[in-house]
């Protein structure tokens, strides 16, 4: 009778571990898919991108596309220079990241090394609300207050200028570094400023030369990051810095984005295979190929101060 027991209690713990293993399996191959679907999307989205663009440089040389200082694929008189729109991004970039780097770099600082527990469990979740807004609102409140608001200091300054944009796009774009920087200096080992104040340091002393330094791989990361989310914008810039690709680096004036000229010629108004509507496909590859370049760097820099402990 022992044995009967015995035997079917074996029995049972072997088809409750061959069924436990199948679940496993099936989870596991359900995550292995899900990871996967990621990849695919990406090469699918780059396969469209570069046989579009190959058969735009068919038409358009290289060496025109990165040197001509005109864009004017929509107008008689027709130019591919992709100089005005890169020099739009890089100027409304700069300036966000002027405004973002250095509030969301003091924010991280606050809220990690000077704020008391129950302070940063009310402002950090209030902070990173801006993030979930919009993008198309911070638009309209570029043009409608932030530009005002500029051209009562700046009196000739146009209604649409990249100066506005890239203020507003700053202001977005800071939860995301402060998020980031505040997690990496706390993750800084507390002995490191216990040390520091063992030293005779002050608490500023001990954030701006011992935090700031140790969680430097995670704040080079954050500025990367948001670098990279600032010249992916699309709606911000394109309702406030207008749509006028200009080749200068003033942001009182108006230029045009790469992702601003997308989103304008992307409304289905262009007939598909035409060269003007191939450039789209030429411009999201110069974005992707800007933003890859950013995040290499940023791989690199995280790998190259990285602290372990």
């Amino acid at each position: 009778m022992t044995r009967i027991l015995s035997k079917d209690n074996s029995n049972g713990q072997i088809s409750s571990r061959f069924f436990r293993n199948i679940r496993e399996k099936m989870i596991e191959f359900a995550l292995f898919l899900a990871a996967l679907s990621s990849v695919g999307t990406t090469f699918g989205i780059l396969y469209i991108l570069v046989t579009e663009s190959w058969l735009f440089f068919q038409e358009v040389s290289i060496f025109d596309f990165l040197t001509d200082t005109q864009w004017t694929p929509l107008f008689n008189d027709k130019h591919y220079g992709i100089l005005p729109l890169l020099s739009g991004t890089f100027v409304t970039s700069t300036v966000a990241l002027l405004v973002a780097v250095p509030l969301g770099t003091i924010v991280a600082i606050y809220l990690s090394e000077f704020a008391s527990s129950k302070l940063r469990e009310w402002v950090k979740p209030i902070l990173e609300l801006l993030a979930a807004i919009p993008t198309v609102v911070y638009g309209y409140f570029a043009l409608l207050v932030v530009t005002p608001f500029l051209q009562k200091v700046f009196t000739e300054l146009p209604t649409f200028n990249m100066l506005s944009g890239g203020l507003v796009m700053g202001l977005m774009i800071l939860p995301l570094i402060s998020s980031i920087c505040e997690d990496a200096m706390r993750a800084v080992p507390v002995v490191l400023k216990e040390g520091s104040y063992a030293m005779g340091a002050t608490r500023l002393q001990t954030s701006l030369k011992v935090v700031f330094p140790a969680a430097i791989s995670g704040i080079g990361a954050a500025y990367i990051l948001a670098a990279s989310r600032a010249v992916g914008e699309t709606m911000i810039v394109a309702i406030a810095s207008g749509l006028l690709p200009n080749l200068t680096v003033n942001p009182l004036q108006q230029g045009a984005t790469i992702t601003a000229y997308i989103a304008q010629v992307s409304l289905g108004d262009l007939p598909h295979g035409t060269v003007e509507y191939q450039t789209i496909f030429a411009a999201g590859l110069t974005l992707v190929i800007l933003t890859l370049i950013l995040n290499i760097i940023g791989y690199f820099l995280s790998r190259r101060y990285r602290e372990i402990y």
